[in-house]
C-alpha cells in the first residue's frame, strides 16, 4: 500500500511527525506537505507562480504552496504511483462543523477524493495550547488505514476525522456524526502595527451552536472519535423549487 500524507501545519509539525510513524508499518510512506503553515487556506491553488519542491532531511517533501497544491502536485506529476490512500494531519486543533469549509487539513484530503482516491483529514481536538496525544489520533488513523486495506472502500471517500485530545485508552470507539454548526465567528480585533497604522486579526471561531445528539461536536465532546463523510456537492437542493419560482414570478 501506497499512502500519501499532507497538512496544512507545515511539513515541521509534529502532528505529521506522528502520523508517518503510525503509518510506516503499513506501507510505502510519502510526505508531501506546505513548507509554512497554512491553515485555513481552504481550497486554494497556487496559479500566480512556479511552486518548487525540496526535501528536509527527515524525507520529507516540501512545498511553497497550499495542502491543496501538494495533494495535486503529488498526485499529478511527482510520484510515479497513484496513492492508495491519501491522508492529511493531525491538525492541531479541531476541524468540525463549519471549520470544515476553511480548513486547510480538510482540503488536502479534499484534493485527494477528486481527484478519486480514498482520503482521510485527521484532527486532534485540543484545548486552548498545543496538544498532547498526538499518538492517539496517529493509533486511530492507523485503524482506519488497515481496515481500508482489509475492506477495500468501493468508491472514493473522504472522511473527516476528530480525534479526543486524550489517552488512547480513554477513546470511547469511533462514531459516524453529521456535522455540527458554529455561530458566527468573533469579531476581528482591530490593532496598530510598531508603524502605527491600522491592522486587523481575524477573531476566533464562534461556539458550537448545532452541537445535539449525532454531531462531531457531541461525540468527541463524549470522549469517541468522530468520523464524518463529506461531499462536494454544494447545490441547495431544497432551494432549486422555489428559486425557479422565484425567477419565473
Amino acid at each position: 500500500m501506497h499512502i500519501l500524507l499532507s497538512n496544512d501545519d507545515g511539513y515541521f509539525s509534529s502532528g505529521l511527525a506522528a502520523l508517518a510513524e503510525a503509518m510506516a508499518p503499513l506501507g510505502t510512506v510519502t510526505v508531501v506537505a506546505p513548507d509554512a503553515e497554512k491553515s485555513g487556506a481552504s481550497n486554494s491553488l497556487t496559479l500566480d507562480r512556479p511552486l518548487m519542491v525540496r526535501r528536509a532531511p527527515n524525507g520529507f517533501f516540501h512545498v511553497n504552496g497550499t495542502p491543496t497544491d501538494c495533494v495535486h502536485m503529488a498526485v499529478t506529476g511527482m510520484l510515479d504511483i497513484t496513492p492508495d490512500v491519501i491522508v492529511s494531519g493531525i491538525n492541531h486543533g479541531a476541524n468540525m462543523g463549519d471549520d470544515t469549509i476553511y480548513s486547510g487539513t480538510v482540503a488536502a484530503a479534499t484534493e485527494g477524493y477528486l481527484l478519486g482516491i480514498p482520503s482521510i483529514a485527521v484532527s486532534l481536538v485540543t484545548p486552548q495550547g498545543a496538544g498532547q496525544y498526538f499518538d492517539t489520533a496517529a493509533r486511530v488513523v492507523a485503524r482506519l488505514v488497515q481496515k481500508i486495506q482489509r475492506n477495500p472502500l468501493t468508491q472514493a471517500t473522504l472522511l473527516n476525522v476528530n480525534v479526543p485530545d486524550i489517552p488512547f485508552e480513554q477513546i470511547k470507539g469511533m462514531k459516524i456524526t453529521r456535522l455540527g454548526r458554529r455561530h458566527k465567528a468573533e469579531p476581528v480585533i482591530k490593532a496598530l502595527n510598531p508603524r502605527g497604522e491600522v491592522v486587523y486579526w481575524v477573531g476566533a471561531a464562534g461556539p458550537a451552536a448545532d452541537a445535539g445528539a449525532g454531531t462531531d461536536f457531541d461525540a468527541v465532546a463524549q470522549g469517541w472519535v468522530s468520523l464524518t463523510p463529506l461531499q462536494v456537492d454544494l447545490t441547495h437542493y431544497q432551494q432549486l423549487d422555489p428559486m425557479r419560482q422565484w425567477l419565473e414570478a
